[in-house]
C-alpha cells in the first residue's frame, strides 16, 4: 500500500508538469517573431502506477514529463527546399538577363545597333547621292567606325557580366562551405545534448540547422537524411543520437554527421579556355580531398542537371551555349606534320575529329579557343595547343585536327581513342553569355566578309583595286588582320572547294566583336573606298556602292539566321526578351509557391499568439490546482499528524 504521503508526491509531479508547460509557453511567446523558430510543446504521460495489493490493484503515481519537442512537419520543409531551389536558379537568371536586355536596348533614350547601323547605311547612301566626295566618304567611314565601336562595347559588356557571374559563383561556393561547417558543428552539439540527456531534444539547435538548410536550398539542390545511431553491441537499442546527412547536386555528400566536405574554386589558365571569347580566369570547382592540407580532389560537376539553385542559374548564365558545344568522333591519330616538339622535346601528336553538328560545319559559328585548351577524348583529358578546320569536297566531311601536347596532358595519346567520342566543354542548354558572344562574333564575321568581298571586287576613285574596310585588331601587336586565308570558296560549278584553315591563320575566324575595327589606312585616306564596279567608268559610276546597299537587305546575298544582316538586333532581342520574360515568370511563380508552402509550414510550426494565450490560462489553472492539492494535503497531514497523535 502507498504511504500516507503518496498524494503529496502525485500533486508535486502535477506541479512540475504544469510549470514545464508554463515555461514552454513563455518561451513560445518570447519567440513569436524569431525567424526559423518552431513552436514547442510538452509531451507528458501518466506515471507508471504502483501495485497496492488491495482490491483496487494499482494506484496512480502522477504525471511524467517525457520531453519538450518542437512542432515541425518535415514534409513541408522538403517541399519548401525544392521550390526554393528552383526560385534561386531563376532569381539569378532574371537578374543578369535584365542586364543583358538593357545592354541590347535600342530606343529613344539609348542608341543601339539599329540606330548605329541605319546611320552607317544612310551615310553610304549619301556617298552615292553626293558624288562620293572625300568628306562624304570620310563621314561614312566614321559611321562604320561607330558600328565597330558598338560591337566592341557590347563585347566588353558581355565580358563584364561574365566576370561578375564568375565572381558570384565563388561567393556561392564559399557560402556552401561555410554552411556545411556550421551544420556539422550543430550536428555535434545536438548529439552531445540528446545522447547525454534522456528524452531531451535540442530544439533551438535543430531550428538553427533547419534555417541553414533553408539558405542552402536557395544555392543548390539539397537532400537530407536523419538516421538513429544504435548501440554497436545491441543494434536494437537506440542511443538517442542521430546521424544527419546532407547531400547536394543530386546525391553528392556535403555533410555526414560531424564530418563535412568543402570545395575550392580554381581559375582556368589561358591554356584552359573553353570558348574563344571567354574571359580569363573562369572558375572550375573541385572537392577538397584533405581539409588539413587543402589538397584538391575530384572535380565538382557544375553542369550536373540536378545542380539546382542559384549556383545552377549562375553557371548557366556564365557558360550557357544553347547546347552548342564541340563534339564529334575521333577518326585519326598522328604526329604533327611540321615536326613540332613540346617542352620536353617530344614530338607533338595530332587527333582528327569528324563533326556533324550544323553549327560545327560553319567556321563562322566556331567558338573554339585560339589559345589552346582541353579536349576530352573518351573521358580522358588532353591539352591541345592549336587546331585546324578542314572540308573535303570529295567526301563532304568536315573535320577538326587538334595538336596534342602529351607532356602537358600527363597522358599518352594512342590508337585506343579511335572511333571514340571527343568533346570540349559541355552542352549547357541555356542562352547565356557565351551564346550572345557567339551570335555577335558570327554576325561581324558574316557581315565583314561579305562587305569586304564586294569592296575587294570594286575600284577606288583612281581606278585601283579595292581594299577591305572592316578588319580586326591583332592580340599581340598594333597590326590588323588582312584576311589572307580564304574560307568557303566555290568551284566553277558552284560547289564548295576543299579547304583547310588553321586557328592561327589570318582568317575571319579570328575576327570577333571585341577586336572588330575599321582598317586604319581607310580612316587615313577615305579615297581608298572602292565605290566603283568598273575601273574604266567615269567618276559618276557607283555600282559598288549600290551592291553594298543591296547586300544589307538581300537575304539571298548574305543573311544572319535566315534574316537580312540589318535585322541582327531583331534576332538577338527575340532571344533576350524570351529568356528575360521566362526567367521573370518562373521566378515569380516559384516565389509565390514557396511563400504559400512557407505559410503552410508556419501555420504548423509557427507561434500563434491566440493559441499561446489559451495555453497560458490552461496551464496556469493546472498549476493553481496542483498547488491547491498540495495545500489541501498539507491540511490533511497537519490534522493527521498533529491532531490524531499518529
Amino acid at each position: 500500500m502507498p504511504s500516507q504521503f503518496f498524494g503529496l508526491n502525485i500533486a508535486y509531479t502535477g506541479l512540475l508538469a504544469s510549470n514545464a508547460a508554463l515555461n514552454t509557453t513563455a518561451n513560445n511567446i518570447a519567440n513569436t517573431e524569431t525567424v526559423g523558430y518552431s513552436r514547442q510543446t510538452v509531451n507528458q504521460s501518466a506515471a507508471e502506477a504502483l501495485r497496492t495489493f488491495t482490491t483496487y490493484g494499482c494506484a496512480g503515481a502522477g504525471v511524467d514529463v517525457l520531453s519538450i519537442e518542437r512542432i515541425r512537419d518535415e514534409f513541408y520543409d522538403q517541399k519548401y527546399w525544392s521550390t526554393n531551389t528552383n526560385a534561386g536558379s531563376y532569381n539569378m537568371k532574371q537578374y543578369y538577363m535584365r542586364q543583358v536586355e538593357n545592354y541590347f536596348m535600342d530606343d529613344s533614350t539609348i542608341e543601339g545597333f539599329t540606330s548605329v547601323f541605319n546611320k552607317m547605311m544612310d551615310a553610304l547612301a549619301e556617298v552615292k547621292k553626293q558624288g562620293g566626295t572625300g568628306d562624304v566618304k570620310s563621314q561614312f567611314i566614321g559611321f562604320a567606325d561607330n558600328m565597330t565601336e558598338y560591337f566592341n562595347n557590347m563585347a566588353g559588356n558581355m565580358e563584364q557580366i561574365q566576370k561578375d557571374v564568375n565572381s558570384e559563383i565563388k561567393l556561392k561556393i564559399d557560402e556552401i562551405n561555410s554552411i556545411a561547417s556550421e551544420i556539422a558543428t550543430l550536428n555535434k552539439q545536438i548529439n552531445v545534448i540528446e545522447m547525454n540527456s534522456s528524452g531531451y531534444k535540442a530544439n533551438e539547435l535543430r531550428d538553427q540547422r533547419t534555417l541553414l538548410l533553408d539558405s542552402l536550398s536557395a544555392i543548390v539542390n539539397i537532400e537530407t537524411t536523419e538516421l538513429p545511431i544504435t548501440d554497436l553491441n545491441d543494434p536494437t537499442r537506440e542511443t538517442g543520437g542521430t546521424r544527419f546527412i546532407v547531400k547536394i547536386a543530386g546525391g553528392q555528400t556535403l555533410v555526414d554527421a560531424n564530418d563535412y566536405r568543402t570545395m575550392e574554386c580554381i581559375a582556368r589558365t589561358q591554356d584552359e579556355k573553353v570558348n574563344q571569347s571567354d574571359i580569363d580566369g573562369l572558375y572550375d570547382v573541385y572537392w577538397v580531398s584533405d581539409q588539413r592540407t587543402g589538397a584538391i580532389g575530384d572535380e565538382f560537376n557544375l553542369y550536373n542537371a540536378r545542380l539546382g539553385g542559384e549556383l545552377q542559374g549562375l553557371v548557366e548564365m556564365r557558360d550557357g551555349n544553347n547546347g552548342e558545344y564541340f563534339n564529334g568522333t575521333v577518326t585519326a591519330i598522328g604526329t604533327d606534320p611540321d615536326g613540332r616538339v613540346d617542352e620536353s622535346g617530344k614530338v607533338l601528336k595530332t587527333v582528327t575529329v569528324e563533326v556533324k553538328e550544323e553549327y560545327l560545319l560553319d567556321l563562322n559559328k566556331t567558338t573554339l579557343s585560339n589559345n589552346g585548351g582541353k579536349i576530352n577524348l573518351a573521358n580522358q583529358i588532353f591539352y591541345y595547343k592549336d587546331w585546324s578546320y578542314s572540308y573535303d569536297e570529295t567526301t563532304g566531311k568536315t573535320t577538326y585536327t587538334f595538336t596534342i601536347d602529351e607532356t602537358m596532358s600527363g597522358e599518352n595519346l594512342n590508337n585506343t581513342k579511335l572511333n571514340k567520342e571527343a568533346s570540349i566543354g559541355a552542352g549547357v542548354k541555356y542562352q547565356g553569355i557565351p551564346y550572345y558572344q557567339q551570335q555577335m562574333n558570327e554576325w561581324v564575321r558574316v557581315f565583314a566578309n561579305s562587305f569586304n568581298t564586294i569592296l575587294s571586287e570594286g575600284y577606288d576613285a583612281q581606278g585601283n583595286s579595292g581594299t577591305i574596310l572592316f578588319t580586326g585588331d591583332m592580340e599581340t601587336d598594333n597590326g590588323q588582320l588582312q584576311f589572307m586565308t580564304a574560307y568557303n570558296q566555290k568551284n566553277a560549278d558552284g560547289t564548295r572547294k576543299s579547304e583547310t584553315v588553321k586557328s592561327k591563320d589570318d582568317s575571319y575566324y579570328r575576327l570577333t566583336a571585341k577586336n572588330f575595327n575599321v582598317l586604319t589606312a581607310m580612316t587615313e585616306n577615305a579615297d581608298l573606298l572602292a565605290t566603283r564596279s568598273d575601273a574604266t567608268a567615269g567618276s559618276d559610276e557607283y555600282g559598288n556602292v549600290t551592291r553594298l546597299i543591296n547586300m544589307t537587305t538581300d537575304k539571298s546575298v548574305v543573311n544572319f539566321r535566315g534574316a537580312a544582316t540589318g535585322e541582327f538586333l531583331t534576332c538577338i532581342l527575340s532571344d533576350v526578351a524570351l529568356n528575360a520574360n521566362s526567367a521573370n515568370t518562373f521566378y515569380t511563380n516559384y516565389s509565390n509557391v514557396g511563400k504559400a508552402i512557407d505559410n503552410q509550414r508556419t501555420s504548423i510550426s509557427g507561434v500563434d499568439k491566440d493559441e499561446e494565450a489559451v495555453n497560458l490560462v490552461k496551464y496556469q489553472n493546472a498549476y493553481t490546482l496542483a498547488s491547491k492539492m498540495i495545500q489541501t494535503l498539507t491540511e490533511v497531514y497537519d490534522r493527521l499528524i498533529l491532531q490524531t497523535g499518529v
